[in-house]
């Protein structure tokens, strides 16, 4: 769930990167009394995200400027499209344009991507799923705007839930050591979290099959023949994922097999930021 305390923290940490001491170039060229009007136009094809935080944005840079929304984050949108303005002190809005764009850019691209590949799903029950493969300090945002454009999140960070992977199980030893210190772990600290267990081959998830209290089972590049028949193996017994360099290419073909989740790091790192501008009104 998204805290508005927190990204109020992180919008104010980018503007304090972006404005230092002044926006110098706009208090040079503009009378400090100048009030004006502009609106962000649409440039390119795509799913909108991102309004509501240049709502907070322009909020925090100046709370006397006024925000008129004229779409919703998660609407389709075509080349010259409007989808807001916003009024109020023509310095402010300046030196707010650059960081609502960035933002506003790059989230409706991850919506955008997004929301192909669900619409590639069509009615098929698997669920995309985002991965913590996100720029740092903008995770928030770019989560937000994986499921404005129709998918779901995957756990937020390192906290909120366990994910034995491959790595954790060779340090381990082995997966069945560490899942017992795992569950050893959450019982002597308190914690109630959803455990989920990557596997790389069948030898691996067999041993997970022998373990309990494993709400998810990962299965790391297998090819779409191999992960029909885990998903057979499993039974229902627990939640299923795919992962590992899935595309638009085989996304259907992994779906296909019964899968729960699908997780597509791309999502969120391998984005083209959708084109807009924010254009004065005169």
């Amino acid at each position: 769930m998204i805290q508005q305390q927190s990204l109020d923290t992180l919008i104010k940490l980018a503007i304090e990167e972006d404005l230092g001491d002044g926006d110098h170039t706009s208090l040079a060229t503009i009378p400090a009394q100048a009030i004006g009007k502009a609106k962000l136009l649409v440039k390119e094809p795509g799913i909108i995200a991102g309004i509501e935080v240049a709502k907070t944005v322009f909020k925090l840079y100046d709370a006397q400027i006024e925000f008129r929304p004229l779409l919703i984050d998660g609407t389709a949108v075509a080349v010259g499209d409007i989808a807001f303005e916003v009024s109020g002190s023509v310095i402010s809005i300046l030196s707010a344009e650059r960081l609502v764009l960035n933002f506003m850019q790059r989230m409706s691209g991850i919506a955008t991507h997004t929301h192909h590949l669900v619409s590639l799903l069509g009615s098929l029950p698997t669920r995309l799923l985002d991965t913590r493969k996100t720029t740092p300090n903008m995770r928030m945002f770019e989560k937000m705007a994986v499921k404005i454009g129709g998918g779901y999140n995957h756990r937020f960070g390192l906290f909120d839930m366990i994910l034995i992977k491959n790595n954790h199980v060779d340090f381990a030893g082995s997966i069945t050591a560490a899942i017992e210190r795992t569950q050893t772990y959450l019982k002597e600290q308190g914690k109630e979290l959803a455990i989920e267990v990557e596997v790389r081959d069948f030898k691996e998830l067999n041993e997970v099959l022998q373990s309990t209290g494993i709400q998810r089972i990962m299965l790391d590049n297998f090819s779409p023949e191999d992960l029909s028949q885990a998903v057979k193996m499993i039974n229902g017994k627990v939640e299923t994922e795919a992962s590992g360099g899935i595309t638009e290419n085989d996304l259907v073909a992994y779906a296909k097999t019964g899968v729960d989740f699908i997780s597509v790091g791309a999502l969120t790192h391998q984005i083209k930021s959708l084109d807009m501008s924010l254009r004065a009104v005169v």
